[in-house]
């Protein structure tokens, strides 16, 4: 048995091409399907992500070209123009490989933990197309308690490398829980998006958001249950903002000192946290200088990204080692399958010679042949049957002056020449 993994992602393709090799739900059924009634293919789980499609498949002989060849002809594709954009791995570096991606070390943002989701989605759905069995049941199982035991033991995904992400950690550090912030959203762009996504994750007290054109911002607003208000309406609404996060196209910053004093006033002076991720700037920089004003631009958000990018790089080379221990721990648990399928093989040869013998022998005694010679009899023909395979393997591995396999015999006999 062969385990391999064939796989195209963000880092072998374009786009369009990705789109092509990607599985829709109804293709995922048909092609499982398939491939669990292929005479070649004896497990499979497909995963299809927007940046990656990847096939773990068990072939019954070793041609991994078989599975490249079955991929090309079920999305119609030219199998030359697919080779040159896949990638293929094999026994322990496809199982390394899977751990990797589990465990987010082979995403677009290192660390992620979506793409464990998808794996353990794409597992299930296998599963229940009978795709899959003892050796894949096993394999996925330790995958998924391999990415556990790296989100525990390392600090891969502790850390925000996404400016969206650090804005609101940024906000969490301050506040700590922002359970009891009211929160303004100026812009309705995708970074705002992103901000917004991981905001309503922390569940705000209240989150609005500000935009030049109403209708996108009321877009936005349905998916986090925001309210809207138009640019013109900031310097009214600007106080009843703790936590204030720009990300316009403006080329003119669209807050300026004066406003934030007289939202400051109007709160008292209780402390507004500003960032501004916007380049050119959104909010004026004198901003900063105001007492109960902190004010955030996005090149401090960006050393904050940057020496995060570097911690979880440091977390993925612990993460490899964990990896690697537990890709060697499956693959010793795979060689013990074979010899006890071996052991099997042999104890199942050996009962049938003796059935046979017996059964012999037994005959022998009924038709009154002496029981001394019947007795004798058996024993030699027992033992020339079992002697007969290493006796020729002994003889093979001398006339080729194969010292290792012979010693290796001698070992396996249990035979002692000293």
């Amino acid at each position: 048995m062969t385990i391999v993994a064939l796989g195209i992602n963000h880092k072998t393709a374009s786009v369009e091409l990705r789109e092509k090799v990607a599985f829709s739900p109804e293709q995922m059924s048909e092609a499982l399907q398939q491939l669990s009634g292929h005479a070649h293919f004896n497990e499979a789980v497909i995963v299809s992500t927007c940046n990656r499609t990847e096939i773990y498949c068990s072939l019954a002989q070793q041609n991994s070209q078989t599975l490249l060849q079955w991929l090309a002809h079920f999305h119609g594709l030219d199998e030359r123009e697919l080779s040159s954009n896949t990638y293929c791995y094999e026994n322990n570096a496809a199982i390394n490989h899977l751990m990797r991606v589990a465990c987010g070390l082979d995403s677009l943002v290192l660390g992620e933990p979506q793409i464990l989701g998808q794996i353990k989605q794409a597992y299930h759905s296998a599963k229940t197309h009978d795709a899959i069995g003892v050796t894949f049941d096993r394999l996925f199982q330790k995958t998924f308690s391999v990415a556990k035991q790296v989100r525990t033991e390392t600090d891969i995904g502790a850390s925000a490398v996404s400016v969206a992400y650090a804005a609101v950690n940024l906000a969490k550090h301050i506040y700590g829980k922002l359970d009891k912030t009211n929160v303004l959203l100026i812009g309705a762009g995708e970074t705002i998006e992103l901000v917004a996504k991981h905001l309503y994750q922390n569940g705000p007290q209240k989150i609005t958001v500000a935009n030049r054109t109403i209708e996108r911002a009321k877009n936005l607003a349905q998916t986090v249950s925001a309210e809207v208000i138009a640019l013109a309406q900031l310097p009214e609404c600007l106080h009843q903002a703790d936590i204030v996060i720009s990300s316009t196209a403006s080329t003119l910053p669209i807050i300026g000192k004066g406003v934030v004093e007289q939202a400051l006033k109007k709160r008292r002076h209780k402390p507004m946290l500003f960032i501004d991720i916007a380049v050119p700037r959104d909010i004026e920089s004198q901003v900063g200088e105001l007492d109960a004003a902190y004010l955030y631009s996005v090149d401090d958000l960006q050393t904050i990204v940057s020496e995060n990018i570097a911690a979880r790089e440091q977390a993925a080379q612990q993460a490899q080692v964990i990896i690697t221990e537990r890709t060697d721990e499956f693959a010793m648990w795979l060689r013990s399958l074979d010899s006890v399928d071996l052991i099997r093989h042999y104890r199942k040869d050996v009962q049938a010679i003796k059935s046979e013998l017996v059964e012999r022998a037994v005959g022998q005694l009924q038709t009154g042949k002496d029981a001394e010679k019947v007795i004798l009899e058996l024993a030699n023909k027992l033992t020339n049957r079992l002697m007969h395979a290493p006796t020729r393997a002994i003889q093979d591995a001398a006339k080729k002056g194969e010292v290792a396999e012979l010693s290796q015999l001698k070992k396996m006999l249990g035979i002692d020449q000293e």
